[in-house]
């Protein structure tokens, strides 16, 4: 019998954390044999479509909404199978696989999104879809922790290891923070705790620096920088993760590099945000307020 490891991943909107969530998850079962299911915490339902190979899944509030209510929904309705066949080389590895579901939510405008979340979670709880075989469930949860139906994978101990995906550029940074305010809130009484930092590469100026900065000074690691590949777009418009579209190149390598991290992991704690002036500080000490002050020198200049 495996050890359920309940992780999620989150990040500000945009940074990237789908697909790095997905192209990871790939790796781990692909490489590495892991049985794992995806539960997508976002009312655009993407968290799940490089797996399935598909525009988005038809989300459990989607389903329930055309049913009558989640009561009269079967697990086989909101889970499917990822597209792919993970079968890594070594035969001595038991095969993995990746099964797929997403909440959903109400329409734009209407309603909280985040009590899809809640129900969907609640749903598959409730019909045993958290089965003993699993190694991990991931939550792919939306942006920053500023609703309390977002939060629930947090708030309730659903997921006990948090991964937050960010940059170099100081929203990321402080979309981080604000995360990990969010984990500190609710360590003692759900045991969640920071896993760490996945740098998803803008190429920002000292990008690798201030990612591994911030990450020590909230008290974690920076788990691993993901570099910006061509590849992953080119993946990603064939609905694909990079391990199935391009896995002999050197960024389904990182992904596979990222995904042996996360499973040899034992680093969760509980982190210690930044006020909004120190993480301005750390941002001026490398360098960046001299590059402002260049920039406005310059623009003075051509006046």
């Amino acid at each position: 019998m495996s050890t359920l490891r309940q992780i999620a991943f989150y990040g500000k909107g945009g940074i990237g954390k789908s697909t790095t969530s997905q192209n990871t998850l790939a790796a781990m079962a692909h490489y590495f044999g892991k049985k794992i299911l995806i539960v997508g915490c976002d009312p655009k339902a993407d968290s799940t479509r490089l797996i399935l190979h598909e525009k988005a899944q038809c989300t459990i509030m989607q389903l329930a909404s055309e049913a009558g209510s989640v009561e009269d929904l079967e697990l086989d309705d909101v889970c499917k199978p990822g597209a792919a066949e993970f079968n890594p080389d070594d035969t001595s590895i038991t095969e993995g696989y990746i099964m797929c579901t997403e909440s959903g939510g109400p329409e734009p405008g209407v309603g909280c999104a985040g009590r899809g979340v809640i129900t969907a979670i609640n749903f598959l709880e409730e019909e045993g879809a958290y089965k003993e075989e699993l190694d991990f469930v991931s939550y792919d949860v939306l942006g920053d922790v500023v609703c309390g139906g977002f939060a629930m994978p947090i708030r309730e101990g659903k997921a006990q290891e948090i991964y937050i995906v960010m940059s170099g550029e100081m929203m990321a940074m402080y979309a981080a923070n604000n995360i990990s305010k969010g984990i500190l809130k609710y360590a003692n009484t759900g045991g969640v705790r920071l896993a760490g930092l996945i740098c998803n590469a803008r190429m920002t100026d000292k990008e690798y620096d201030l990612a591994k900065n911030l990450a020590e000074q909230i008290g974690t690691h920076l788990i691993h920088f993901v570099p910006r590949s061509n590849h992953v777009q080119r993946a990603e418009l064939r609905r694909m993760t990079v391990v199935e579209f391009a896995e002999h190149t050197d960024q389904a390598y990182e992904y596979k590099e990222l995904a042996r991290k996360i499973i040899a992991n034992d680093l969760k704690v509980i982190p210690k945000p930044l006020e909004m002036d120190d993480l301005e500080a750390l941002l001026m000490a490398f360098g960046l307020e001299d590059e402002v002050e260049a920039d406005a020198i310059g623009k003075k200049a051509s006046a």
